[in-house]
C-alpha cells in the first residue's frame, strides 16, 4: 500500500480539529499536503481526494471502489435503517427509482407556482423597516415546500402539527444533544422524554404517529389526482413486488427532510448574502428577470442564464454536500498514482474541488461569470455529489432555489444590516451563515408579483 501523505497527529485530536472548524481543517490539509491526503482513523486510512481526476476515478471505478451503505450505519438513528444512505444493491436502486419521477422533469414544473406563493406567504409576514434573520426565514419557506410538495399537506390539524413538529425535530437533531451521541453510540440512552437522547426519540415517535395516521387515511381513501411524493410511495411496490411498509415509506423521508429544509435554506441564504453584498450582481439579476415582462412564465425564469450562474456560483463556494458519500476499497486499486489496499476508505472532497485554483481562479471570490464563460464537467462541479449516491432531490432543490431567489429579488427590497463579511458555521452537514444573516425589509414591490 502506498498512501498519500497526511498529518501524524493522534486521531482524537484530528477529530476535534475537524469538528471545531471543518472547512478550515480541509483548507489547512490541502495547503499542507495538496489535493489528496490521508487521515488515519484508528487503523483505517481515510483518503481525501479534492480534484476532478480523482473524482472521476471514484465515481467510475465501481468494481474496486464500493459505495457501501454500511459506511453510514452511524446515521441510522437519524435517517432510519431503510434510508437510501444505508441501502445497497437492488434495494438501493429500487428505492431510488421510486423517488426520481416525483422529484424531476415535468413533475417539478407543476410545483413552480406553489413555490412562489409559499415564498410570498412567508416573506409577507415580515415587517417593513424591521430586521430579520434570513436563514431561519428561508427554513420556514423550505419547510412549507416540503409539507406541500413532498407530503401533499396544505392545511388542517395534521398539517399544523407536522409543521411545528418537524421544525422542532430538525432543529434538535442539529444540536449537540444529538450530534455527539451520533458520534459516540454509547451515549444513545433513552432515559425518558426529559433525557437528551430520550427527547430525540420522543420527537421521532411523534413524527411516526402523524405520518402513519396520514398513510392509513390515504390507503383507505385513495386520491387518484394526488401526485405528491407521499401519495406515490403509499401505492408503490418494492423490489419484490410488494407494497412498501409504513416503516419503509417513513425511512425514505428523513434525508429528504434535512436536505429539503436545511441544505436548501442554506443555499438560498447565501444567495441573499452575495446578491445583496454585491450590488452589481443584484442589479444584473433584477434586470434579467425584468426583461421577461410583468407576468413571466415560471419556466422562463428558471432558464435565465445569469440566474443559473448566480445559483451555481453559490453552490460552488458552499456546496450542499461538502464531501461525497464515503467509498471503501474492496480490491487492490490505484488512485491518482497511489496503490490502495482493501479496507481503505475514500472520501471525495467536493469543497476542495470547488476551490481548486486551477479550476476556479480566486476561488474565494464570488464570480457568477465563471459559469457563463465555461461549462464544467460533473467531476469539476458537483454540489449534489456524484455517481450512484448523487442526491435524488437535486433537480427540485435547484428549481426551488431559483424560484425563491427570483421571487424575493423581484418582489422585495432587502438590505444587509452588517457590513462585515459573513462566515459559514457548521450545522450538521450544512454551513449556513454564522450570524443567521441579519437583513432588513425595505420595501415590497406589489406591482411586480408573478401571477
Amino acid at each position: 500500500m502506498n498512501l498519500p501523505q497526511g498529518p501524524k497527529l493522534p486521531a482524537w485530536l484530528l477529530r476535534i480539529q475537524f469538528a471545531t472548524d471543518p472547512l478550515g481543517f480541509l483548507d489547512q490539509m490541502s495547503q499542507r499536503y495538496g489535493d489528496i491526503f490521508t487521515i488515519m482513523s484508528d487503523s483505517t486510512p481515510l483518503v481525501f481526494v479534492g480534484n476532478p481526476q480523482g473524482m472521476k476515478q471514484i465515481f467510475t471505478n465501481t468494481t474496486e471502489i464500493i459505495a457501501s451503505g454500511e459506511l453510514n450505519e452511524q446515521a441510522a438513528p437519524l435517517v432510519g435503517k431503510n434510508s437510501l444512505l444505508l441501502l445497497d444493491g437492488l434495494r438501493h436502486r429500487s428505492r431510488r427509482k421510486l423517488l426520481i419521477p416525483p422529484l424531476h422533469g415535468n413533475r417539478i414544473r407543476a410545483y413552480g407556482q406553489q413555490i412562489c406563493d409559499l415564498t410570498e406567504k412567508v416573506m409577507n409576514q415580515l415587517q417593513i423597516g424591521k430586521s430579520f434573520l434570513a436563514y431561519p426565514t428561508m427554513q420556514k419557506i423550505t419547510l412549507e415546500v416540503i409539507l406541500n410538495i413532498l407530503f401533499g399537506l396544505h392545511a388542517g390539524e395534521r398539517y399544523q402539527k407536522l409543521r411545528k413538529l418537524l421544525a422542532n425535530l430538525m432543529n434538535y437533531a442539529r444540536s449537540p444533544f444529538v450530534e455527539i451521541p451520533l458520534s459516540f453510540p454509547f451515549l444513545q440512552q433513552d432515559l425518558g422524554r426529559w433525557s437528551p437522547w430520550g427527547y430525540f426519540r420522543y420527537l421521532w415517535r411523534q413524527f411516526d404517529q402523524l405520518l402513519y395516521a396520514e398513510i392509513s387515511d390515504r390507503r383507505q381513501q385513495p386520491n387518484p389526482s394526488a401526485h405528491d411524493l407521499l401519495s406515490e410511495l403509499i401505492f408503490a411496490r418494492n423490489e419484490t413486488g410488494e407494497l412498501l411498509t409504513n416503516e419503509e415509506i417513513r425511512d425514505l423521508f428523513p434525508s429528504l427532510l434535512f436536505g429539503g429544509r436545511d441544505a436548501s435554506a442554506t443555499a438560498i441564504a447565501w444567495a441573499l448574502y452575495w446578491v445583496h453584498r454585491q450590488s452589481a450582481v443584484r442589479e444584473q439579476l433584477l434586470k434579467e428577470i425584468k426583461s421577461l415582462g410583468d407576468s413571466p412564465d415560471l419556466m422562463s425564469i428558471v432558464e435565465l442564464p445569469y440566474l443559473n450562474a448566480v445559483c451555481y456560483e453559490i453552490l460552488r463556494i458552499y456546496p450542499t454536500q461538502v464531501v461525497t458519500f464515503p467509498r471503501r476499497v474492496e480490491l487492490p486499486t490505484e488512485l491518482m498514482g497511489y496503490k490502495l489496499s482493501p479496507g481503505t476508505v475514500i472520501i471525495g472532497c467536493i469543497y476542495l474541488t470547488h476551490h481548486h485554483q486551477d479550476l476556479y481562479p480566486q476561488p474565494q471570490q464570488f464570480q457568477p461569470e465563471r459559469f457563463l464563460e465555461k461549462q464544467y464537467s460533473p467531476y469539476e462541479f458537483l454540489p449534489f455529489g456524484g455517481g450512484a449516491r448523487r442526491c435524488p432531490g437535486e433537480a427540485l432543490a435547484l428549481f426551488e432555489m431559483k424560484l425563491v431567489l427570483a421571487t424575493i429579488v423581484s418582489h422585495y427590497q432587502l438590505a444587509l444590516t452588517n457590513t462585515h463579511p459573513e462566515k459559514p458555521r457548521p450545522q450538521g452537514a450544512n454551513y449556513p451563515p454564522a450570524s443567521g444573516l441579519k437583513m432588513v425589509l425595505c420595501k415590497i414591490n406589489q406591482h411586480q408579483k408573478q401571477r
